[in-house]
């Protein structure tokens, strides 16, 4: 009789990670990048001016720096499970309506507050806290994979957004994409999603397992069901101990917001939250105002997307081998190469500066966007990290908002982008000084002798 192969069993963490990633990779395919080639067609046939089109989106991030806190609370209380689903949900419907706009008042309905809650519940704080709870040693990888996904949204399906456009219009490309996040997205959530962090199922962070030293307390069996409140708690402090072997502390959002780390963090992804979605919403158009075809700027966009790809990646290893005390100067050298890419086309400005500019840019922005929340999860733990990273989320709102109006503003006043692009250089030069400065916050308790 033939012997039975074994597979290892997956650890259900990575499914989540799977399933976050794919989310990831349509949903933000249409709505952080896909809204640059739907940008101009949108705008010519319903008769609105750059500023105004730019408005939908800013409604997006605005009401999603409201809702963020809320987002993270309940993500931290309830799980991230039926708040993905929703959102999921939410985008679905929100793409298949964008079929049937013809109204300004509309477009800013659809694309701007369902769209916008979708998004923000569905795909930004509960994904990036559901990871991180399921993962602390491992964390940087498991966000790096999302982040992969994330990337390859630009890489991929923008340019086949840009296509179904050109072949079959931007109507018919925001339904294909509504049916195909709704057929496809809420299996995927309903399977691969839980409403508790891993030691509410019997197992530890990253997989580790039950017998591995500095865990604190018995040995637990892997397969043994976590019934009691005794053993739910034992494992609890089993996973705290934990995390305390890379220096992770558990912050409360009372807490976190005393520190001066918060808030410089703060400060230093505002720029982030200004200059990407200014860049992701007028891409497009800007080169085409230079006479590159719709589909080849397109192109061009996916090699921005497409260079920050690696670099997430790396990120997240990066992530997981390094000291607490030195992510500060990872994420400023991410800061740094993002404005010297700009500086480059705006001191000589040819096409190929253009690319030269995409590719540091879109490898300085792959790092700082796996770093960014590896670096806060790090900082201020796993226990809160879905009402800090939300009440970041709403800190940086007003700056969201402003810049892709901003952008268009520019444009409309002067009929060029360079004086934005060059408020762009000049900030993520600030915030990678201001990187330097944000050492990790003491512990929860000396914080607390303060309030």
């Amino acid at each position: 009789m033939a012997k039975k192969i074994k597979f290892p069993k997956i650890y259900f963490g990575w499914w989540t990670v799977l399933a976050s990633g794919l989310l990831a990779l349509w949903g933000h395919g249409f709505n952080a990048y896909g809204i640059s080639a739907l940008f101009k067609p949108i705008a010519s046939e319903l008769g609105f001016s750059r500023t105004m089109t730019s408005v939908a989106s800013s409604i997006g991030r605005l009401e999603g720096g409201l809702e963020a806190p809320l987002t993270g609370w309940i993500t931290d209380r309830f799980g991230p499970k039926w708040i993905v689903f929703s959102g999921t949900f939410l985008v679905s419907l929100s793409l298949v309506l964008m079929y049937f706009i013809h109204s300004l008042w509309g477009f800013y309905v659809v694309w701007g507050l369902m769209l916008g809650t979708g998004v923000n519940t569905a795909l930004s704080v509960p994904l990036d806290a559901s990871i991180s709870k399921w993962f602390i040693k491992k964390r940087g990888v498991a966000l790096s994979i999302k982040w992969v996904f994330s990337g390859a949204s630009g890489a991929v399906v923008l340019p086949l957004i840009a296509w179904m456009i050109a072949t079959t219009g931007w109507r018919s490309a925001c339904l294909i994409g509504g049916l195909v996040m709704g057929c496809i997205g809420l299996p995927l959530v309903l399977l691969c999603f839980k409403s508790h962090p891993p030691e509410y199922y019997g197992l530890l962070p990253d997989g580790a397992t039950l017998t591995e030293k500095n865990t604190g307390g018995k040995d637990l069996p892997a397969d043994k069901e976590m019934n009691g409140a005794q053993e739910e708690a034992d494992m609890i402090r089993k996973g705290i101990a934990y995390a305390a072997e890379v220096s992770e502390l558990e912050f409360t959002i009372w807490q976190a917001l005393k520190t001066p780390a918060f808030w410089l963090l703060v400060c230093v992804q505002a720029v982030h939250g200004l200059v990407a979605p200014a860049i992701n919403i007028h891409c497009i158009s800007f080169l085409t105002d230079r006479g590159i075809s719709p589909i080849v700027a397109a192109g061009m966009q996916a090699i921005m997307i497409g260079c920050s790809i690696p670099a997430r990646m790396i990120g997240g290893f990066i992530a997981d081998r390094i000291q607490k005390e030195s992510f500060r100067f990872c994420v400023a050298g991410a800061y740094i190469l993002q404005g010297v890419g700009i500086g480059i086309f705006l001191f000589h400005q040819t096409l190929f500066t253009i690319y030269l500019w995409f590719i540091l840019y879109g490898i300085g922005m792959g790092a700082a966007i796996t770093l960014n929340p590896s670096m806060r999860a790090r900082y201020f733990g796993r226990k809160a990290f879905g009402t800090i990273q939300g009440t970041s989320m709403m800190l940086l709102t007003p700056i969201g908002i402003a810049a892709p109006i901003y952008a268009g503003w520019i444009y409309d006043t002067t009929g060029s982008y360079l004086t934005a692009f060059s408020l762009f250089t000049g900030l993520l030069g600030v915030a990678s000084l201001i990187l330097f400065f944000v050492r990790p916050p003491k512990t929860p308790e000396t914080v607390r002798k303060t309030i």
